[in-house]
């Protein structure tokens, strides 16, 4: 260098320590200044230039207009390029008039020009690819500034000095320059405009991010405007941002999914050995064993490549600022020495301070980068395996859906997805934990020689230890996982069968089940947090005990070695950096096992087989027809024996064919087969066309109606007005609170069953498919509507003719008018034909037929008669029964209510019009077609209520709710331990300090054993304190789990049937899964750290101002800005975490919706919809993830700023009150400001999660305290034994409501049913027959007057007592996934010998004979693998069991074959021949040998007589018997 610089005027040495560091006033040589100095920012930006071109090219935003800001900034790159040359020039000048400059005065101007080129033509390519704020130039010139200062101070001096300007050329050129540069960087820091021809941002309320400038990124200013707003009042979902395009969840998928059929296609294996596999304990073997089975392709795989790059960019930041992390023990080193040598000179310390400050400043923007990216790609993760296991859930084959329930399916998503989420800032740890540990020792032997070591070994014999206490973790965290699944598992089927439970008082039985699962768990959980608090003992202490040890082993292995503060307080500060991967290191460890049980979990989810596609062949058909199967043999699963054997059926275009057979048949099993739903064994099936579809069960969506039947397709008025006409829907509408526009809650749950299904069907008239199978739409509704809808859609006048139907039906009266029939029996087609060739055919049809249809002759007279009596009666019938009288679900539903009210209306207004019903009821009731489309009624049609946010400060009774859970001694106890704890480490760090300054009066220390001692006393003390202290919190952490949980359950179990009418599943099974789970294990380990960080960050403070009082001052200004940046943080940040968990249900409840209608989205071919529904509804819940987590970043750079000004005084006071300190002290003191920032920051972060997270708790306590029904059983007022003797059953002045405030629905009903007595109640929708059982139940609670059985009142008695002494067979048959015995007896009291006795009266006895299991068969989920005629007879057998004198009948044989309806109603007959049973009947003839029959009119009775009387005396019932054929 110094020849560069060369002889002459000019010359001088590179370096010169005399004239740089030895003296009071320092500069720099002028060789040195030209030379490296100049050349820095040159080198910075060469070094930088391939990559950013790199990356320019891969991200193109389109070209930014030219302006005036543009034209500045590249005219001041011209001016210095200029300026430079000119430089250059007059060197060359010099040369030629003899007086040769230095090379350096060619190299340097050269340099410079050739790099400030370069930067102009940067400015403009950025420009022309939409670069809106370069941070690679605005840091180039800020190196040229920075750079030029110093020059710019010794110029001056210099001339000061000689009193003249030695090179008044080179002088003025060099403050030309540096103002130019100067402005150039003011410049570089505005920001250009938008670029044009970007993606049109038509996001509503776009993230300022994509447009902000780089300093604004570098220090996440463009977040402020969220904050304050925040802070202002509580944020709300339309404030939150859109997603970064790169974050939404179609490209996040879309890659991921890309990945994993890549490896699916490298791992082509054999279905067969995977079948072979599927044993319940192969799968936990697979969880336990931490390697993924070799073969099959690897989802791990799949998100490295995914994901890979974006976490390299992650890697490289935390690289930096691992590297950065030990610049400032080193300056404390020489911040120490100052200290220890006087005669230094002062500006060596303030240059050791202001480093000490830039390099903290440095580490917090590089930290809070890395964790931006980090974060977001946890974010990402997320998303993309929502995406995937939803994906995976549409094509999954029926057997897989059996084998893991929709709970399980759920829980990947939300368990097992946010496992990766919260994985993702751990990973780096994996290469930076071994780095730093690696550094940190490298420097301490530096420092302490090989006693370093002695440190080290004690660390690594911790490690075993932690790995031992993590396997057992682990294993604990497997069986958790199970219980927790199964405990969800159950509770959804508890809420999926609440009204069930109820009737037959079954709560107790399912409370223990629950209770049992739920005392496992806790005695997992209580396991894993005594391991918690064990392996927080060991990380407490290690640190510790290395200090001591090392320190200790340096002191005792030579009387030389003296322990100076330098020593002591730079290998103090080492540990401290060396204690965080040691502390993550454990994390990692856990967060790395259970994320590896999910990562199985999720692959062998994804493994699992799928529909084969190809099983119905939709290409080809031979000519003319449409449907053809030939030699088809299905089954539901491999291992399963075949449902359908050998069938031959061909479909021609257009033919309407019945599909006919008994229960249990295969006839739902032929039209999944068709549907390409079962799994062929062999032959072939052709489809030629679209498909429509109508489950035997309606699956109705939670949206509007409108959106139920337009499911997905544009609207055409007309064609959606035919449709609701068709199915007989427009007088719902009128009915309906928002008519088409009313929002149906889940499951249909507004709606009787009979509106469920014509919704259903119209969904399929509507999508103008070319086949329709319809799987017994007609069971469902009444017989007149049955009729309508036949005519009016199904048969050969209908809205389908044309179209090929294939229709499942026990309706007898329609097969005349079909084109052929199949006859099933067993799995194979018994028969085959037109109606008439079958019954000339004499066989199994025939015999049918001539059983159960009314006599010929008197069919052909009805229908002659309809036709007379012309359509006008016909359609006031259909509005009379619109609400099908199927199933009175309208009578207990609360929301509903409304809906009666003006249906009464509407048919006091016909009864009055008289005999002009024509005119009352137009033939066509149009809806105007504004109507249709007339969307600002949804708001009337909700029935279900927004989710509470609860808003503003969790309130502190919150907090106390907890405290009290945990138990208030515990809460004091765990405090007192705490300030424990930090009296001890202070008194330590004090101990430590005075030790380190004996070396200042005696070369050597003296009373080392005495040090050691003490030293290693408090250690201990303080390790032993914290691991009670996590004991304590523990214990207390668990019995509050424990409370609250059981406090939800048995509330929920009290609840009244209106709470859960009224309220989705999914909220409630929310409280009960993620709520119970941040109870669980959450809540108090956060306790811990928010404690922890606060008694830390107290420390820090008092021990900071004992040794440099000066630090009062700036305690205050700093602290005001420490609570300023908190306050707006935590409102924010609280408010976001709010609505990010009220998000986050709807994700799932769609998830649950779809899984239950998979086979209809499928049909309907609506698959690729359903993802787009189920992407936008994971963008909208990470829409408030997204700027949580920037909310941190916001909040952390502020904070670390104030830690980094704590840092800065520190070591400034230390500086200049170094004459009155001590090294020792100064050690002290700023060793521990380094550390203050993670504590602040860490104490803020704990506060607000803990606030968010204590949000479980108010949503619990929630839950826990809404009203509930009456007692179950009432000490002192139970019924005599063997009560009800007689069965008698009166109702006195009875009426009753919904809810308080609505209409009575039964009014002032008086009546008597004797013993023994078969009463039949009949009435159109809404006359109150449900309401009457259901008050019979004390479902419904009296408002006035009372119901006697035997003379007792049934309001006195508790509701067990009650409930368990009558019977009910309900319309919906509700089975739980468990064996039979325990549906049909869950508490045991019945003998076996009982059980198949009743089997065999219910017709059952066959059929659980012949399943390898008997009694202990396997019913799943909702009772799934049995048919619904089934499920039906398990409710009879129920009934047979119990054997109660009262029985009530909701008319339940509408899903029955007519065989199986004349078994029951003969079983009745006989069984129950004793006993008084009421029956809502649907179908008259069931009634007519009834003792009585009861006829309700507008909650009242209307007549009440013999069904002879009644017909004789030609009333309503004549009327209805009429209807029915019967009169």
């Amino acid at each position: 260098m110094d020849a560069l610089c060369g002889s002459g005027e000019l010359s001088s040495k590179f370096w010169d320590s005399n004239l740089s560091v030895h003296t009071d006033n320092p500069d720099l040589t002028p060789c040195f200044q030209n030379s490296l100095l100049a050349w820095i920012p040159c080198i910075y930006l060469w070094l930088a230039l391939p990559c950013y071109l790199f990356y320019l090219r891969q991200h193109h935003h389109g070209y930014i207009i030219l302006s005036h800001l543009s034209r500045l900034k590249t005219v001041l790159g011209v001016l210095l390029w200029c300026v430079s040359w000119a430089e250059l020039f007059y060197s060359f000048h010099g040369l030629i008039h003899g007086w040769a400059p230095a090379p350096i005065f060619f190299v340097t101007p050269l340099v410079v020009g050739i790099t400030m080129l370069l930067a102009t033509l940067l400015i403009q390519y950025e420009r022309l690819q939409g670069v809106q704020s370069s941070g690679v130039l605005i840091i180039f010139w800020f190196l040229c500034v920075v750079c030029a200062i110093i020059p710019f101070r010794s110029k001056i001096l210099l001339a000061k000095a000689e009193g003249r300007i030695s090179d008044p050329f080179r002088f003025t050129t060099f403050y030309i320059y540096f103002a130019l540069v100067l402005s150039a960087l003011i410049l570089s820091c505005f920001k250009e405009k938008p670029p044009l021809f970007s993606q049109k941002n038509v996001e509503p309320n776009p993230c300022p991010e994509a447009s902000a400038g780089f300093l604004s990124r570098l220090s996440f200013w463009w977040f402020t405007k969220m904050a304050i707003l925040g802070y202002r009042r509580p944020l709300e979902e339309q404030d939150l941002w859109s997603l970064n395009e790169e974050d939404k969840s179609y490209k996040v998928v879309q890659r991921l999914l890309e990945a994993w059929r890549k490896q699916e296609k490298q791992e082509p294996r054999h279905k067969a050995a995977a079948a072979s596999g599927k044993t319940v304990s192969g799968e936990d073997e697979a969880l336990l064993r931490a390697r993924p089975r070799p073969g099959g392709p690897s989802f791990l795989r799949a998100m490295l490549v995914t994901f890979g790059p974006s976490f390299l960019i992650s890697a490289c930041f935390k690289l930096i600022q691992d590297l950065l992390s030990f610049v400032n023990p080193q300056l404390l080193s020489v911040l120490i020495r100052f200290i220890s040598n006087p005669s230094a000179p002062t500006w060596w310390g303030f240059l050791v301070a202001g480093l000490m400050f830039v390099c903290s400043v440095m580490q917090t923007l590089i930290v809070n980068q890395y964790h931006q990216c980090i974060f977001v790609l946890g974010l990402r993760f997320r998303t993309a395996i929502i995406g995937v296991i939803y994906r995976k859930a549409l094509v999954i084959t029926s057997s897989v859906k059996r084998a893991s329930t929709v709970g399980e399916i759920v829980n990947l998503m939300s368990v097992d997805a946010q496992r990766f989420m919260d994985l993702a800032p751990f990973l780096n740890l994996v290469w930076s934990a071994p780095l730093q540990i690696i550094l940190a020792i490298y420097f301490l032997w530096q420092n302490l020689g090989p006693s370093a070591l002695a440190g080290v070994a004690v660390m690594v014999l911790v490690i075993p230890l932690n790995g031992a206490v993590a396997v057992k973790m682990r294993a604990i965290q497997v069986q958790q996982m199970k219980l927790k699944d199964s405990r969800i598992k159950l509770m959804s089927e508890i809420l999926a069968g609440i009204k069930v439970l109820k009737l037959y008082a079954w709560e107790p039985s399912f409370l223990e089940q629950v209770e049992g699962i739920r005392k496992g768990e806790l005695q997992l959980l209580r396991k894993a947090a005594y391991l918690h608090a064990l392996s927080t003992f060991f990380w407490t202490c290690t640190p510790f005990l290395v200090t001591l040890i090392t320190l200790g082993v340096y002191v005792c292995v030579d009387q030389n070695n003296v322990l100076d503060a330098e020593k002591a307080f730079v290998s103090v500060s080492l540990f401290n950096i060396l204690k965080f991967p040691l502390q993550l290191l454990p994390q990692l460890i856990s967060n790395l096992t259970q994320t590896s049980v999910s990562l199985k979990r999720i692959q062998h989810f994804l493994s699992k087989d799928e529909l084969d596609l190809q099983c119905v062949e939709r290409k080809t058909i031979s000519p003319g027809y449409a449907i053809t199967m030939h030699c088809g043999t299905f089954t539901w699963a491999q291992d399963l024996p075949p449902i359908l054997l050998r069938l031959n059926i061909q479909v021609p275009k257009g033919a309407l064919v019945a599909v006919v057979g008994p229960v249990g048949c295969g006839k739902s099993s032929l039209v999944s087969a068709l549907l390409g739903e079962m799994e062929k064994l062999e032959g072939t099936v052709h489809m030629k066309g679209s498909v429509a579809y109508v489950p035997q069960q309606a699956w109705i969506q939670n949206c509007t109606l409108q959106e139920n039947v337009l499911f997905g397709q544009a609207l055409d008025p007309k064609r959606y007005q035919r449709a609701l006409e068709a199915c007989a829907l427009l007088a719902d509408l009128e009915m309906l609170p928002g008519g088409d526009q009313t929002e149906i809650g889940e499951k249909g749950i507004n709606l009787s069953g009979g509106q469920r299904q014509r919704v259903s069907l119209a969904r399929a008239v509507y999508s103008g498919a070319d086949i329709v199978l319809l799987d017994d739409p007609l069971s469902a509704v009444d017989s007149h509507v049955a009729k309508h809808i036949f005519d009016q859609v199904i048969g050969p006048e209908g809205v389908l003719a044309g179209k090929t139907r294939v229709l499942v039906t026990h309706g007898i009266s329609f097969l005349p008018q079909t084109d052929f029939i199949i006859v099933l029996a067993d799995g194979q087609v018994s028969e085959m034909g037109p109606y008439s060739a079958l019954l000339q055919r004499n066989g199994d049809f025939a015999n049918f037929l001539r059983n159960y249809a009314p006599d010929e002759g008197q069919e052909h007279l009805e229908g002659s008669r309809t036709a007379l009596e012309g359509t006008e009666a016909e359609e006031v019938l259909l509005i009379e029964d619109t609400l099908s009288n199927h199933t009175d679900l309208m009578d207990n539903e609360p929301a509903a209510y409304e809906v009666q009210k003006q249906f009464m209306r509407q048919l006091s207004a016909m009864s009055s019009n008289g005999e002009d019903q024509g005119q009352a009821v137009p033939r066509r009731c149009r809806i105007p077609s504004q109507k249709v489309q007339e969307t600002d009624a949804k708001a009337n049609g909700v029935l279900i209520q927004e989710e509470k946010v609860e808003t503003g400060t969790v309130k502190l009774s919150v907090f106390w709710d907890y405290a009290k859970a945990v138990g208030l001694w515990t809460s004091l106890a765990v405090l007192l331990l705490h300030v424990g704890q930090s009296g001890a480490a202070i008194g330590a760090s004090v101990w430590l300090s005075a030790w380190a300054n004996d070396a200042m009066v005696d070369s050597r220390q003296n009373n080392t054993s005495l040090r050691l001692g003490v030293y290693a006393g408090l250690g201990i003390l303080q390790g032993l304190l914290v691991m009670l202290s996590a004991l304590t919190m523990a214990m207390g952490g668990m019995q509050a789990a424990g409370l609250m949980h059981q406090a939800l359950l048995s509330n929920k179990m009290r609840s009244p049937q209106s709470f859960f009418d009224t309220t989705p599943s999914g909220r409630i099974l929310n409280r009960f899964s993620k709520d119970i789970f941040v109870i669980d294990e959450v809540l108090a380990p956060a306790t811990l750290m928010l404690l922890g960080s606060f008694f830390n960050s107290i420390c820090t403070i008092v021990v900071i101002v004992s040794s440099t009082p000066l630090f009062l001052v700036v305690i205050l200004p700093l602290g005001a800005l420490y609570i300023y940046v908190q306050r707006f943080y935590v409102a924010t940040s609280r408010q976001l975490k709010r609505l990010e968990s009220v998000s986050r249900s709807p994700v799932y409840s769609h998830f649950s919706e779809t899984m239950t209608g998979t086979s209809v989205i499928r049909a309907y071919n609506r698959g690729q919809d359903f993802q787009v529904i189920s992407d936008t509804k994971v963008d909208i819940n990470q829409r408030s993830c997204y700027p949580y987590i920037v909310s941190n970043r916001w909040l952390s750079i502020r904070v670390e700023f104030v830690g980094s000004c704590a840092v800065l005084f520190a070591a400034l006071f230390a500086v200049i009150g170094r004459s009155s300190l001590n090294p020792g002290l100064v050690g002290l003191s700023v060793s521990y400001a380094l550390q203050v920032t993670f504590a602040l920051n860490w104490m803020i972060r704990m506060m607000s999660d803990l606030e968010s997270n204590i949000v479980a708790v108010e949503r619990v306590k929630e839950y826990s305290k809404t009203e509930t029904e009456a007692p179950w059983v009432v000490e002192g007022r139970r019924p005599p034994e063997g009560w009800p003797q007689r069965g008698e059953v009166e109702f006195r002045n009875y009426s009753v409501r919904y809810r308080p405030g609505l209409d009575l629905v039964l009014r002032n009903l008086s009546l008597l049913v004797r013993g023994g007595e078969k009463v039949g109640i009949v009435g159109r929708t809404g006359a109150g027959k449900s309401s009457m059982t259901l008050s019979l139940f004390r479902i419904l609670e009296a408002a006035e007057g009372e119901i006697l059985i035997d003379g007792l009142s049934v309001a006195d008695i508790g509701l067990h007592d009650l409930r368990s002494q009558l019977t009910i067979i309900p319309q919906d048959p509700i089975l739980f996934s468990g064996t039979l015995r325990m549906n049909l007896d869950p508490f045991g009291s019945y003998s076996d010998e009982d059980i198949w006795q009743a089997l065999e009266l219910s017709h059952l006895r066959a059929f659980v004979s012949s399943q390898p299991a008997g009694l202990d068969f396997q019913c799943s989920e909702g009772g799934e693998n049995l048919s619904v005629g089934q499920r039906q007879l398990v409710c009879l057998a129920r009934a047979l069991l119990r054997k109660s004198r009262v029985l009530v009948l909701d008319e339940a044989t509408a899903a029955i074959d007519l065989e199986t309806d004349d078994l029951i109603q003969a079983t009745i007959r006989t069984q129950f021949d004793t006993c008084t049973v009421l029956t809502i009947a649907h179908r008259l003839n069931t009634i007519m040998d009834y003792t009585r029959v009861l006829v309700l009119d507008k909650g009242a009775v209307a007549e009440f007589d013999s069904p002879t009387n009644l017909i004789a005396a030609r009333g309503i019932f004549y009327g209805m018997a009429k209807d029915a054929g019967l009169a």
